[in-house]
């Protein structure tokens, strides 16, 4: 039995729909982030909690049953997941929503006749299941279950095509005669155009196909609502497929490259190769107390934090080095490229994290003129964002990226494990420059040391 009626219904379902864009533009600022959440958080809650008023609900002990497991699941999961493994997070829990989808979808397909609500079964079919497989992939490259380079072997682009075409053809059948084998075969289809899709990506692409499967997985939950009549789950998937696809166009943006050419670049053997080359070219190497002398004795020393500061968990003794500079009379920023880390804000969450004011902390647009004034810029971890082959060497595979001018610098420092390339796997001509020095070590036993060695001084 519904308690609510359809117009207390529908105003709930509005007031949540308000919650999530609002939850939404709190999520475009640092400064509101934590509270958007709490706001989408609570717009979730006043959807599921009106769906039990309002419907009626056969299965209540089943679904409150399904509801504590995954809590008890993913609570201790989400709390104890490093900041590092953020983007292997997303990944998991963009699968999971975009097989769940397919699964109601599939549940669905016996209760209706009208051709257009199986078309929207077969559209969440199809895209919830290359969702849940794509993600599968990509946290297994992220979380090095297998190798992150790209997959690519005789045949893909003819057999990825002819995926695409049985897809169509079954979904069509589906549509046209609602048959359970056809849609179980056109699931099945959806699982291998998503490993087909994501195998050929590698390196640093792999964020940005989690932000392209999560736009997926919004358009599964909009088709859902569609399915099973639920306006809240119409504008929430929307949302999230129109969010996802902005954020998506935003990352290709900001690393030179299009969707396209990300997806299917390596067809053509134009994608990021992942070299694990170690170059043996001379290049000048420091001690921390030689590093120490040049940032003690600088009037301005630009930060640039990468990948390999939030593995070494270094953030906290790179604000340290920070503050401990600017008590010695030294004006200190921190760099941020778009995509410095594995996903946009990764660096100012781990920055953020650390207790670094926000005012530290400048975007790439905004710092970038500033290089010139730098007596030192000090790269902790980062390699590709600040390499100028992505403006010098059109055949690069970076080449057409914005990057960090950190050449502009009078000093440069890395902080680097060893030569081996970045995520793109090529060499970094900057680190063989006469202004350049090399420490080389874990980021934050670095970072420690070159600490110790500016409070001696």
């Amino acid at each position: 039995m519904s308690i609510l009626d359809p117009t207390w219904t529908g105003l709930l379902y509005l007031v949540a729909a308000v919650l999530f864009i609002l939850a939404l533009m709190g999520l475009n600022s640092p400064r509101t982030a934590r509270r958007g959440n709490l706001v989408g958080a609570a717009g979730a809650l006043l959807g599921v909690v009106t769906v039990f008023l309002s419907a009626r609900l056969d299965n209540i002990p089943w679904i409150l049953g399904a509801i504590a497991v995954g809590s008890v699941v993913a609570a201790p999961v989400a709390r104890r997941v490093k900041m590092t493994q953020m983007p292997q997070l997303v990944a998991a829990f963009n699968g999971v929503g975009g097989g769940a989808a397919a699964l109601v979808a599939l549940l669905e397909l016996a209760h209706t006749e009208d051709a257009w609500v199986r078309l929207a079964i077969a559209f969440t079919l199809l895209v919830g299941a290359v969702s849940f497989a794509g993600s599968a992939v990509t946290f297994a490259k992220l979380q090095e279950l297998m190798t992150t380079r790209p997959v690519v072997f005789p045949g893909l682009p003819v057999i990825m095509g002819a995926v695409l075409l049985a897809a169509v053809g079954a979904g069509t059948a589906v549509v046209l005669t609602g048959s359970l084998p056809l849609a179980l075969v056109l699931l099945v289809l959806g699982l291998a155009a998503g490993i087909f899709l994501v195998l050929p990506v590698g390196g640093a692409d792999v964020p940005i196909v989690i932000s392209l499967l999560n736009a997926f997985t919004g358009l599964a939950v909009a088709a859902s609502g569609l399915v099973l009549g639920n306006v809240l789950l119409l504008v929430a998937g929307t949302l999230v497929g129109a969010s996802g696809t902005i954020l998506t166009r935003a990352m290709a943006a900001a690393m030179g490259r299009s969707v396209a050419g990300i997806l299917f670049g390596a067809f053509r053997g134009g994608s990021t190769a992942g070299s694990t080359a170690v170059s043996e070219r001379p290049v000048r190497s420091s001690s921390a107390e030689d590093v120490a002398v040049l940032l003690g004795y600088a009037q301005r020393v630009i930060i640039v934090p990468g990948y390999g500061l939030a593995v070494a968990q270094g953030q906290h003794t790179a604000a340290e080095l920070a503050k401990a500079l600017q008590l010695r009379g030294i004006q200190v920023d921190f760099a941020i490229h778009p995509v410095a880390g594995r996903m946009p804000g990764h660096m100012n969450v781990l920055l953020a994290e650390a207790n670094v004011p926000y005012e530290e902390l400048k975007e790439m647009t905004e710092i970038n003129s500033e290089f010139k004034t730098a007596d030192v810029a000090l790269v902790v971890g980062a390699n590709d964002v600040v390499n100028p082959a992505a403006k010098t060497s059109s055949g690069s595979p970076i080449y057409g990226m914005p990057i960090l001018e950190v050449g502009d610098a009078r000093q440069v420092v890395f902080l680097k494990r060893s030569m081996r390339p970045g995520f793109a796997g090529i060499e970094n001509e900057l680190l063989y420059e006469p202004q350049t020095t090399l420490l080389f070590g874990d980021a934050k036993d670095s970072l420690t040391k070159v600490l110790g060695a500016v409070k001696a001084l």
